[in-house]
């Protein structure tokens, strides 16, 4: 990628683009008004200074409350000593360290040699990153979780593996979809690692237990099964297999059941090759991918899950294709189909961001020697992808926001075209509204 040479001129393209991020993020996408944290937050109070429930609270005017294992509720009392808008200060904090986590985790040990102009538009690029943005908008933990994940595939990828396991064991009890990582290591025989994840997550669920007996008995055995909480599976922010399904009509589970039980079993095989090979970063980049596919809501904020298997595409050399797909993930493409999802572009550009993570499963390079990632994301190319998200008149019993109507479609024939686009490149066939707080 050619740009200025000189140290003033890169300043100057650098302040210019995050500019222009920072008036895209704040006008074309509305934001999302914190609304999850919200739900994190009115949940806690009621808890702590109303002795309320946590499983009762709803967010005012809405039927939305808190959908996650009693351990987080608990993780985060340290709301209720905060004033809301100290609320969202520290929930902005928490993020952005946490993506620097990520990201340190995915650069590997030579990120410094990629300096501060390389790392400025880097961030830029990650500004415009659909699900990154959403995360950050609603005041959601996706980020959270996953850097505590990635600790640990940089402990096993460091060699220091008997450490491992703590910070899938913490993710998993916070929220359910990071347990698939403790499938990950006894595929790999890192059966210690996987017994502390288990341990962990064991014994900070018992915490909970002990600090609200009544919120875990109902969780575990009602809130858990009842999908109904968290939102519409056919909602078109849905972009896992149950998603897909819903939006052709089929909401029963054994076809899902099915659909999943293939899906895992392309992630055990090729999952296991590449943590035998030493290909940590592909293992979990693959199974965050698959973790998408399988969980029966996968909301477009969730796949944040995803950014590991870009790394792996550019330390793999795939830059065009890794671009190519994060432009497609920073247009909010899927919503031009929000009111109507029927017919064929219907069936391929509602599910566009599932097909994407469906392609990276199936084809994401693994057993690469780990080499410091190179970050070269065409930025100007993502920038002029990005497209706003229609959204409905009045809000939906849904799990995520509404958007307003974009009077510029980007081009559907060029959106699906790059989801098509996944499979040869890696030789394979071809704010009102929240999100549940999930």
């Amino acid at each position: 990628m050619t740009g200025p040479r000189t140290g003033r001129g890169r300043l100057l393209l650098v302040l210019a683009l995050a500019a222009a991020v920072t008036a895209f993020t704040a006008t074309v996408p509305l934001l999302r008004g914190f609304f999850d944290l919200r739900v994190y937050y009115g949940t806690v109070h009621t808890w702590v200074h109303h002795g309320g429930l946590i499983y009762d609270y709803r967010v005012p005017g809405t039927q939305y409350g808190f959908t996650y294992p009693p351990f987080a509720a608990v993780l985060m009392l340290p709301l209720a000593l905060l004033g809301r808008t100290t609320a969202i200060v520290a929930s902005l904090v928490v993020n952005a360290a946490a993506l620097g986590v990520v990201l340190r985790v995915l650069a590997g040990d030579g990120w410094r040699r990629h300096g501060w102009y390389r790392w400025s538009l880097a961030l830029c690029a990650l500004a415009l990153f659909e699900p990154l943005r959403d995360t950050f908008s609603f005041g959601q933990v996706n980020v959270v979780l996953l850097a505590l994940v990635l600790t640990d595939a940089r402990l096993l990828s460091s060699g220091r593996g008997r450490w491992a396991g703590a910070g899938i064991g913490l993710a998993a009890a916070i929220k359910l979809t990071p347990a698939l990582f403790i499938g990950l290591l006894l595929l790999a025989g890192r059966r210690r690692a996987a017994a502390q994840a288990t341990a962990v997550a064991a014994a900070v669920t018992a915490l909970a237990a002990l600090v609200d007996p009544a919120a875990s008995r109902f969780y575990w055995t009602r809130a858990l099964w009842d999908t109904s909480r968290v939102g519409r599976l056919d909602y078109v922010s849905n972009q896992s297999l149950q998603g897909v399904l819903a939006r052709l009509g089929e909401t029963g589970r054994p076809l899902w059941a099915l659909a999943a039980l293939g899906t895992l079993c392309v992630w055990a095989w090729r999952g296991r090759r590449a943590a035998l090979a030493g290909d940590w970063t592909a293992a979990f980049a693959l199974t965050g991918a698959a973790a998408c596919l399988v969980s029966p809501i996968t909301w477009v904020h969730h796949l944040v899950w995803l950014l590991p298997s870009f790394a792996v595409l550019l330390r793999a050399g795939h830059r065009r294709l890794a671009g190519a797909l994060y432009a497609v993930l920073c247009t909010s493409v899927v919503w031009l189909w929000f009111d109507d999802a029927s017919g064929l572009d219907g069936f391929l550009g509602s599910n566009l961001y599932t097909w994407i993570t469906l392609g990276l499963l199936l084809g994401l390079p693994i057993g690469q020697p780990r080499a410091a990632l190179p970050l070269a994301l065409p930025l100007a190319r993502s920038a002029s992808a990005i497209a706003a998200a229609p959204s409905p008149a009045s809000p939906a019993p849904t799990a995520v926001p509404d958007q307003s109507s974009s009077s510029g479609a980007p081009d559907v024939a060029a959106a699906t075209g790059a989801a098509e686009a996944v499979g040869r490149a890696l030789g394979r066939s071809p704010s009102s509204e929240p999100t549940g707080s999930t």
